[in-house]
Order: C-alpha cells, then structure tokens, then sequence
C-alpha cells in the first residue's frame, strides 16, 4: 500500500517553496486499488497537511492510467484562470514552474500537487445551495467560453458517450434476455432512445471548453461570506457547456446529501434551484429549453442505478432469473423514455 512520511512531505513542500515545518497530516481520500489488485501501482491519495506557520495545504499523489503530468498540469492551469477571474478556489503551489511533477516515494511513482487547504466543504445541498452552485456553474461556464479554454481530457458526464449519470449500453448488453421476457417492449425502448438520442444531438457539434467537471457536495466549499467555491479539478476536461450544465444539474438533484425537511423530496426542490441559479448567470436559449425533456427522459431511463447499481436494479432482477420484475422494470423505462418534462426555474 502506498504510504508517506513526514519526512516526504518535507521533501515535497520543500520543492513547491513551502519551508515551514510539518507538525502532522491525514488522510482525506484514499482510493483503495490494492483491494482487487494486491500488486497494483496506482494510487489516488489526497492528505490534509497541518504546518507550525498555522497554514494548512493539500497535498495529492496520483497514478491513475488516464492521468498524465500534461493533463494535470493543463487542469491545474484551468482551476488557476479560473481564481484570476473571480471563482473562489483554493490557491495553487508551483515547483520549476509547473503545478506537477513526479516522485518516486515508498517504491510507488506519482504525480503530486499541491494547494492551499480550504474550510466549510460543503456536506448537504439546500435549495440556496443549488442555486449559488448553478449561479457557480454558470460563471465557470462564461469565463471558459471567453478565454477559450481547453483541457483535453475526458469527462464525467458527456450524454454523447458513456458516462456515469446513465447507460444505454448497459441496457443494451441484456438484450437476449429481454427480448426473451418481451420482444416487442424491448424494441419500442430502443427505438425511443434512438429517438431520444437524435434530439440531444442537435449540440453535438457545438464548440467544446474546459468545464471542472465533478460539482458535488464533496468538491464545494462556503466561504466566510457565504459565496460558494470549488475544489478538486481531477475530472475537468472539455465538454459541450449545455451538457455539461444539464448533467451536473441532475447530479447535484439525485446524488448529494440533502437536509432532512427535503430528503426523498429533493429533485423537485434541488433541480429547478440549481437550474434557476444558471438561468440567472447564464440564460438557457430557446433551442435548449426545448432539447432538455428529451435529455431529461434520457438520463431518466437509463439512469445507472436503476439499470445496474440498486439491490432491485434491472441488472440484479436479471441475475436473479426474477422475469417479473424485469418486466415491471421494462414497463417503467419505457414510461420514462416517453416522459417529457419542461424545465423550469
């Protein structure tokens, strides 16, 4: 397992033009490779370090076979034009002039960076929240489309592609078995995503620019005066500005946190929130008001928990040889595949 000592987080500091001494450090995300692969090199590992000067800064190591020292840096570059335009996000250290750079610690080689610790992450998604991370969004989104800004690197939430809100493919590879169960059904579905798919691809072809990538509850910060900021650029790459602002909308509605008074209620608060928040910064055209029940229904459909991660998922009733349910879960994608909600603020 990848481990540090103070001793090589001196070194590393050192380097980055940081001379205070360590008092302590921890963990605050492991990613844990070793658990399917004992003799894996890859590591993803961010620590909290605690100096004697009373600062604090993050230190991350990585190895990850899509994350290169080019792209890194190019994310770090992204995240630093941000913060020269207003967006609250922590400061960066540089060592020869770069945001990355290479070490070879306990026999394991990784990229490392380093930036300023920041308070107040951000643990439940209110409806005030939703809409100062959509306004947050929304000013990201004008200032890369401005300063024409790339970072060539793959995303989290391209609906063009697979991606982690949803998955036809995955539908898709179950196809004997759903013919089996119903033909007929099964092929009204497929037709109604490649309907689905059609519509969405009206953007395809829109310029790409550089987006963060990953707005969450665990990449958010409140500061002192209650603006919202962001942190961790591990996903940022370029994407269509429309999907990516629609894509993340829903995830922040779905996927965080949220206050009891609305939790289990939270899309129908959360989603129009965040949407009115990027309306405001950021105002939806009338050709992608229109696209967005068709994208909606799209990620609905396929939505990835639904299909694959949930105990009663599609995928699980499959497993199970459980027809009945897989055929109640048919009925209910279809329904969702020809739901058309409007957006609204």
């Amino acid at each position: 397992m990848f481990t540090v000592t103070k001793e090589d987080i001196s070194r590393i500091l050192n380097d980055f033009g940081i001379f205070s001494d360590v008092i302590t450090f921890s963990e605050l995300q492991r990613y844990d490779y070793e658990i399917n692969n004992p003799s894996s090199k890859e590591v993803r590992l961010i620590i909290k370090v605690d100096l004697n000067n009373g600062q604090s800064v993050v230190v991350r190591f990585k190895n990850e076979s899509d994350a290169t020292l080019k792209v890194i840096n190019e994310q770090s570059r992204f995240a630093k034009f941000l913060a020269d335009n207003g967006i609250k996000t922590p400061a960066l250290f540089m060592t020869n002039y770069e945001y990355a750079r290479w070490y070879t610690i306990n026999r394991y080689d990784v990229i490392v960076t380093v930036e300023e610790f920041v308070p107040g992450e951000i643990r439940l998604v209110s409806e005030k929240i939703a809409e100062k991370t959509g306004k947050l969004l929304a000013q990201m989104h004008n200032i890369a489309e401005a300063g024409t800004f790339h970072v060539q690197n793959g995303v989290l939430f391209d609906p063009l592609s697979e991606n982690d809100l949803f998955s036809f493919q995955s539908f898709q590879e179950q196809k004997d078995f759903l013919q089996s169960v119903d033909d007929p059904l099964y092929k009204d579905i497929v037709e109604e995503y490649d309907s689905l798919f059609q519509k969405i691809c009206v953007f395809k072809n829109e310029p790409r620019y550089a987006v963060q990538g990953d707005i969450s509850n665990c990449n958010l910060y409140q500061t002192a005066d209650g603006e919202v900021g962001v942190f961790d650029f591990n996903r940022c790459g370029d994407n269509v500005l429309y999907y990516d602002a629609i894509m993340q909308a829903i995830f922040v509605a779905r996927l965080m946190d949220y206050p009891k008074e609305i939790d289990g209620n939270q899309e129908d608060v959360i989603l129009p929130a965040f949407l009115r928040g990027y309306h405001r910064e950021r105002p939806f055209t009338d050709k992608q008001k229109d696209v967005f029940p068709y994208l909606y229904a799209m990620i609905c459909a396929f939505w990835r928990g639904s299909i694959q991660f949930d105990e009663d998922s599609l995928c699980h009733a499959i497993e199970a040889g459980d027809t009945e349910s897989v055929h109640k879960w048919m009925k209910e994608i279809h329904r969702r595949t020809v739901f058309r909600p409007e957006m609204t603020f």
